[in-house]
């Protein structure tokens, strides 16, 4: 029997352009579970001269990686979020420079085809490198919010003094060395996590999207705007939570026997060996993915991932949708009504309860939950 496409839109709890996340926080907290062996990593520090840099940002010998998109040229993609200083920000950080301030290190990669990727500092390198071109949102990179002695000036028209102070001062660098193995790229996964203490936190999985570009992420990020499963989780997460559960989901499906905290490792340790698509099946998953995502909207509603709440619960979400794809393995395909039932039998039985709502990403508690998905949905 085909599975029944839902055609009526539902609606979703997050409205249009709103910064709620629909899915429970709590689920995608950093898990305190230490990670075993941490990797080691090289390290040096240099100091850049302003004009230097910005001269090799503008021969491709320093990259700023786009977000999460692979690059075969480059070993690691994609740690940077948009742009996101405004003008004023970017007016006082050339003002402390030509004032002699100090300023904040930035850090870089350093690959084997001796580029530096930027791990830290793409504010203040873009900034540099929009003030010496001249041009900034398509006008004219003049100072605005600072002292009146340089109100008005653009680089072209700083003194003499003044632009030899800016393009002769230093700015130091942290610069790690990677070979592009594995093992080196944990070390430098653990090296951005550990320095991500401030400002906005990059979430595990920015960080993972971002080390591990290439055809997987891509293929993760189209499952991820399949339209059920909009549907069921709702608004585009802009912190890439929905993206992550997404992950999850296929993780455990692929290889549950695996599992072990820290939940942010064993994600890792899943994409890694999967980063161009080696030895996996994704038209099988991606029919797995959708089928299931289909059924669970027309059989059990628009809520189906919600425990009593407006918030989507991540361990209810991947045992539901893992039990259901383990169901479309076998024939006759699961009729989407009785998909509704298992889903209302599973989330109200006492012996999942607790696996769903504290401790998640213990291994019983995932173990517990995925085989009681399994078993109830094996009578759809």
């Amino acid at each position: 029997m085909a599975t029944k496409r839902p055609k009526t839109p539902v609606r979703t709890s997050a409205a249009p352009g709103s910064d709620v996340e629909p899915v429970d926080q709590e689920d995608f907290d950093p898990d305190p579970t230490p990670d075993p062996d941490p990797e080691p990593v090289a390290y040096s520090g240099t100091d850049f001269d302003v004009e230097g840099l910005v001269r090799r940002l503008n021969r491709g010998d320093i990259l700023i990686p786009t977000f999460g998109h692979g690059d075969p040229s480059i070993e690691m993609a994609g740690f940077q979020r948009s742009f996101v200083w405004r003008k004023p920000q970017m007016d006082r950080f050339i003002e402390s420079l030509l004032l002699g301030y100090p300023i904040p290190g930035i850090f870089l990669v350093l690959q084997a085809d001796k580029r530096y990727l930027v791990l830290d500092g793409q504010q203040r390198l873009r900034t540099l490198e929009q003030f010496f071109e001249g041009i900034h949102a398509g006008k004219v990179f003049a100072l605005e919010g600072v002292g009146l002695r340089f109100k008005g000036l653009t680089y072209k028209t700083l003194p003499e003094d003044l632009r030899r102070t800016l393009d002769n001062t230093f700015i130091q660098a942290t610069v790690v060395r990677t070979d592009g193995s594995a093992q080196s790229l944990d070390a430098v996964y653990q090296v951005f996590e550990r320095l991500n203490s401030g400002g906005t936190l990059l979430t595990s999985h920015e960080i993972r999207v971002a080390l591990y570009a290439g055809a997987f992420i891509d293929f993760l990020t189209a499952l991820n705007r399949e339209k059920y499963w909009r549907l069921l989780y709702g608004l585009e997460s802009n912190r890439l939570r929905d993206q992550e559960l997404v992950l999850r989901v296929l993780a455990l499906y692929v290889s549950p026997g695996t599992y072990k905290r820290p939940l942010k490792s064993y994600l890792n340790d899943f994409v890694a060996p999967h980063r161009n698509l080696e030895k996996l099946d994704i038209d099988v998953l991606r029919s797995r993915f959708v089928d299931a995502t289909a059924l669970l909207l027309e059989g059990a509603g628009a809520s189906a991932l919600r425990r009593g709440a407006s918030q989507v619960n991540a361990a209810l979400t991947e045992a539901i949708l893992v039990g259901l794809m383990r169901r479309l393995d076998t024939a006759p395909k699961p009729i989407a009504a009785k998909v509704g039932t298992a889903v209302g039998r599973f989330a109200a039985d006492p012996e999942v309860e607790p696996t769903i709502s504290r401790a998640t990403a213990d291994e019983e508690s995932v173990r517990t939950r995925l085989a009681a998905a399994t078993r109830f949905m094996a009578d759809t």
